[in-house]
């Protein structure tokens, strides 16, 4: 199997997966970047931001197709943006294996999300902290993953909100309770510490930027990020 098809049996077994976020890289240094990931179990995240479902402006297809080219990892693609359906074709093409929408930014979520599905990727649907989880939980059956934010999107560096575990706990009961194979991701201000606070209330896919890149060891950081979420 290659490294993607190895990655589908992890997600599968719902084994803890660490996906460190290209945005805090430096990009002038994308190979070593993406050489810290142990390309059977860690991911790579790619945050795209359109400067209108969120307040920033970040990457597009072509920066996914170089991650592609420079990594056999599993990448995984966040569409932090309005009407998300109109750019997955682009995004997969690129060579996307999953992609992320957002409850909020399309008029038909369910569409959305059966919109990555018909191109073959995985399918991923996100919420902000602050939306109520009744219509996302409905959803779930219809994901690969769920993606609960940790911080409010659109800027990395913030804290973890304290709030989130609860969010988090309510998520994993009802994919447990539908019996579900969803993987139940986070993302902002993950950390070793956060990381494991998530990981107890349920959590299996841990999405990391700052705190992994913007350290001196990113390589080392990654590792105590996978320590901190591993069963005892």
């Amino acid at each position: 199997l290659d490294a993607r098809a190895r990655s589908h049996a992890a997600t599968a077994a719902h084994a803890p997966i660490a996906a460190p976020s290209i945005l805090s890289a430096d990009f002038t240094r994308l190979p070593e970047a993406l050489a810290i990931l142990d390309a059977e179990r860690d991911w790579i995240h790619c945050d795209v931001m359109d400067h209108q479902f969120v307040p920033n402006l970040t990457l597009g297809p072509i920066v996914v197709s170089a991650v592609r080219r420079l990594t056999r990892a599993f990448v995984d693609v966040h569409l932090m943006v309005v009407q998300p359906e109109g750019m997955v074709a682009a995004f997969r093409d690129a060579g996307a294996d999953e992609i992320i929408v957002h409850l909020e930014a399309s008029d038909d979520p369910g569409q959305a999300l059966a919109r990555v599905r018909t191109t073959g990727a995985r399918a991923g649907l996100a919420i902000k902290p602050e939306t109520p989880l009744p219509p996302y939980l409905e959803a779930l059956p219809r994901c690969d993953i769920a993606l609960v934010m940790t911080v409010e999107p659109g800027r990395g560096g913030q804290p973890f909100i304290p709030g989130s575990p609860k969010r988090i706990a309510a998520v994993r009961q009802a994919i447990d309770r539908g019996g579900l194979d969803c993987l139940l991701g986070v993302d902002g201000g993950i950390g070793p510490d956060t990381a494991k606070i998530a990981a107890e209330a349920g959590a299996d896919t841990f999405i990391a930027g700052h705190s992994i890149y913007r350290t001196p060891d990113p390589a080392e950081s990654l590792r105590e990020i996978r320590r901190a979420v591993l069963p005892a």
